[in-house]
């Protein structure tokens, strides 16, 4: 006969109930949707990647679908995060970190973006925040970082490097083709060397990213340690029309919701884009406006200002 199970002294943990099951499910939906649209990931490229129907990911999405372990596994890995992320943790907070969040409640909202550099520089390695005469431009797709990285290289006579292509040329294949032989995990490591190899060789240097960076927290710091980080955004119609002008539709290619996809991949980044340093718009205007624009920033910025 089995020793029967010790009756503890000690009162068992009360759970945290502070989320009732439809809200917790909406709450997961929620984080799976905003990062995939953090990723520029439609939800069938996201189903594909997780071996998860599209109909099932649109239910979870929809805080309907009641996901198992495994299931937002697979999707969790499919957006190369750890599980937890997209599990909401209410009540989860330490009593300091509580007390924090309390206080920044209390700040007036065009305080937060000094605040947050302050924090930033706080937690900063030792000289990791030296961005010499290096300029970073990031943003979606269509905003105009390319052409305005390459005359703005031009006019300072400085190297114009495309982190996308360095990682290609490393590679020895197109980003499309590497993610879907090794994954978007491998992608990430190979963008985060390129990286941490151009701000060592380069004290000056004109650097473009992809869109998506700011969806690996690592690098996306290491860029704004190392580098004068400008978003350069424009209005999604603006982005749209460049984009076609292009004749690149990526990842809105074949799906008819293509401006509601554009606006929810901005959204999702938004945030992120705004921890740049300054920002640039280019909504509307002719290139040699937009340059002039970006210039009088860069300059700004390279003076202390």
């Amino acid at each position: 006969m089995a020793n029967p199970t010790p009756i503890s002294s000690e009162k068992p943990a009360t759970p945290d109930h502070s989320l009732s099951d439809a809200a917790f499910l909406a709450a997961i939906g929620s984080e799976v949707r905003k990062n995939r649209a953090k990723r520029g990931m439609t939800r069938r490229q996201l189903a594909q990647a997780s071996h998860t129907s599209e109909r099932y990911l649109a239910q979870i999405e929809g805080g309907v679908g009641n996901p198992s372990v495994s299931v937002l596994r697979a999707i969790a890995q499919a957006l190369d995060l750890p599980c937890a992320a997209l599990i909401p943790e209410a009540g989860a907070q330490t009593a300091a970190r509580g007390a924090i969040l309390d206080l920044l409640a209390q700040v007036p909202e065009g305080e937060l973006p000094a605040l947050a550099k302050e924090i930033e520089m706080h937690v900063a390695l030792p000289g990791g925040a030296d961005r010499a005469r290096r300029i970073a431009l990031v943003g979606l797709r269509g905003a105009g970082k390319s052409t305005l990285g390459r005359m703005l290289a031009q006019h300072f006579g400085w190297p114009f490097i495309e982190l996308d292509r360095l990682v290609e040329e490393d590679y020895g294949a197109s980003i499309p083709d590497l993610i879907e032989m090794a994954g978007t995990a491998t992608f990430r490591r190979h963008e985060r060397g390129a990286l941490d190899r151009i701000v060592t060789a380069h004290e000056m240097a004109v650097i473009t990213t992809a869109g998506g960076i700011v969806s690996n927290p690592e690098t996306y710091a290491l860029l704004l340690r190392r580098t004068h980080t400008i978003w350069i955004k424009a209005r999604p119609e603006d982005h749209m029309s460049r984009v076609m002008a292009q004749g690149d539709f990526r990842p809105m290619a074949q799906n008819r919701a293509a401006m509601a996809d554009l606006v929810a991949i901005l959204e999702a980044r938004r945030a992120d884009y705004a921890r740049a340093e300054a920002e640039v718009d280019t909504s509307g205007d002719a290139v040699e406006h937009s340059f002039a624009k970006l210039l009088l920033t860069v300059n700004d910025l390279l003076d202390g200002r």
